[in-house]
């Protein structure tokens, strides 16, 4: 489901792809003395998702050993941890980073949003049967349990997964569901936030632009404003992640990426996630857009920000 933005992935398949021919640069990179980094980066950040799993069977075959355990006792710390990110099916990879953002005291909220915000219904459904696979527990009843109030019910109205996904546009709907929200937020004394939920979970993205439109026309500014003024916490957060990707796609995932690398340290669990999954989707357009907000391109940020094959991986993946 492309929600009609521009598809430009920076990995894709590999037009001459022998996974037994990959297997074994990769077991000749790590047997004996020494790690062949240079190889496994030139391997792994050059196959997509799904060719690096019939890479990983080829080597369980030929080797009778799994190849992501011997990769990670081979290499170690943000390296390590990019390059098992890489080699893990993606519906298992987004339920680990879900469960993660959940475990432990305190809730990752960013990461909920970042996930189950960008999500095709499809998706969604396909990591919630991974997650309660892995954890033997459904993905909605740890968002009910480590979530509270309207940003819960908005994560558990996500968790659905029932958004219309047709390209339909409906004027008239359109600018009866602008009014709707206009008399929840602004023209009530206390907002009704199941107004908001209902209208930004269900819509189409086509849909949603023309409804933000209609609600600038009646009001003379745009959604984001209302919801900046009458909400706060996380269901802010949650209800602009899902206006800014409907509005530009690409230019939120740029600021996600930004702010991983802005200010002191450096979130590397969000970087990674990040290029990792959007790296065979939209990265070329992420990429554009990184360098209009930000001036300096996704390229030299990285390269001022990490180091070693961790950067290179990295670079090697949106270039």
């Amino acid at each position: 489901m492309s929600y009609g933005y521009q598809v430009s992935p920076t990995v894709v398949p590999y037009p001459d792809f022998d996974p037994r021919e990959d297997a074994e640069v990769l077991r000749k990179a790590m047997k004996g003395f020494g790690t062949d980094e240079k190889s496994i980066i030139n391997v792994i950040c050059n196959r997509t998702n799904e060719q690096r799993q019939e890479i990983a069977n080829q080597f369980k075959t030929l080797y009778g050993k799994d190849l992501i355990k011997d990769l990670k006792s081979e290499l170690s710390g943000k390296f390590e941890d990019l390059v098992v990110a890489m080699m893990t099916p993606l519906p298992q990879y987004y339920a680990k980073e879900l469960h993660e953002a959940m475990a432990g005291i305190g809730t990752e909220e960013g990461v909920l949003t970042s996930v189950l915000c960008t999500m095709s219904n499809h998706e969604i459904r396909v990591i919630r049967n991974a997650y309660e696979v892995m954890y033997g527990k459904s993905l909605e009843d740890d968002l009910r349990d480590d979530t509270s109030g309207s940003f819960k019910r908005l994560m558990i109205s996500l968790c659905c997964a029932n958004r219309d996904e047709t390209f339909n546009v409906d004027q008239a709907d359109a600018l009866n569901d602008a009014r709707k929200l206009l008399q929840a937020g602004e023209l009530v004394f206390g907002t009704e936030e199941s107004v908001f939920n209902s209208i930004l979970v269900q819509r189409n993205i086509p849909q949603l632009k023309q409804i933000f439109q209609e609600y600038a026309n009646i009001t003379g500014h745009d959604i984001q404003t209302a919801i900046e003024n009458e909400f706060s916490g996380d269901i802010k957060k949650g209800l602009l992640a899902i206006v800014k990707i409907v509005n530009d796609r690409a230019g939120f995932f740029a600021e996600q990426l930004y702010k991983s690398m802005a200010g002191v340290g450096t979130n590397d669990r969000t970087l990674i996630r990040l290029i990792v999954t959007r790296s065979e989707i939209d990265m070329g357009e992420i990429k554009q857009a990184f360098s209009l907000q930000y001036g300096k391109s996704l390229e030299d940020f990285i390269s001022d920000d990490c180091s070693g094959h961790y950067k290179k991986c990295l670079l090697a993946l949106i270039s």
